[in-house]
């Protein structure tokens, strides 16, 4: 009997799974990162960069939008002066985590506007300085920081296309360290990706 009861419950389950909308969708793009409040005499100018990842989509009309995507980001930093002048590319490999929630403006078979906002952790993996005059190392940086991300998400058939923009809430530049404690930057993170949608839509 309670077999029977298990085997009838898993049974539910399932296809309450197999009626809601669900989506994956793996993406791939471009960035453009850029750091916010300079330290005095100090230039921060953004540069193109790579991100790969997916997102899910749970929901109909209204959905839930959690995702993981790797990716790596450049920032161009600069200074010019009566005894110093350099341009170095500061080099940032993150993973960021997405918790979002997504509306969906226009919800038809052929096509699809969609709206999404809330947060974002970014996981720093590495930090890299192409030069040889600035001295920021993995240590400078802080570890984990919190955004927040807004996305317009188009949908043909299987192809997606979002264009989105990140803002950073948190500090990139550890306040511990004495070198980079009264550096109060910030990132903004602009992205374009191209992906593909896989799973069932109450629409097809």
């Amino acid at each position: 009997m309670k077999k029977q009861l298990f085997a009838l419950l898993v049974g539910s389950v399932c296809g309450t799974a197999a009626m809601a909308q669900f989506q994956v969708n793996p993406q791939a793009g471009l960035t453009y990162q850029n750091l916010t409040n300079p330290s005095p005499g100090v230039k921060y100018k953004g540069a193109a960069g790579w991100q790969l990842g997916a997102d899910l989509r749970f929901g109909d009309r209204l959905y839930l939008q959690p995702g993981a995507f790797f990716g790596r980001n450049t920032t161009v930093v600069s200074a010019t002066g009566d005894t110093i002048a350099f341009e170095d590319n500061l080099v940032r490999t993150n993973l960021k985590l997405k918790a979002m929630v997504g509306y969906r403006i226009i919800d038809t078979y052929q096509f699809d506007m969609r709206f999404a906002v809330g947060p974002t952790y970014d996981v720093l993996l590495s930090t890299d300085v192409k030069g040889d005059d600035i001295s920021y190392d993995d240590g400078a940086f802080n570890k984990g920081i919190w955004n927040i991300d807004a996305a317009l998400g188009f949908d043909m058939g299987l192809i997606s296309l979002e264009p989105s923009v990140s803002f950073g809430l948190s500090r990139v530049f550890d306040n511990d360290v004495i070198v980079v404690k009264d550096i109060d930057s910030r990132y903004i993170t602009y992205g374009l990706t191209l992906g593909v949608n896989i799973g069932n839509d109450d629409n097809e």
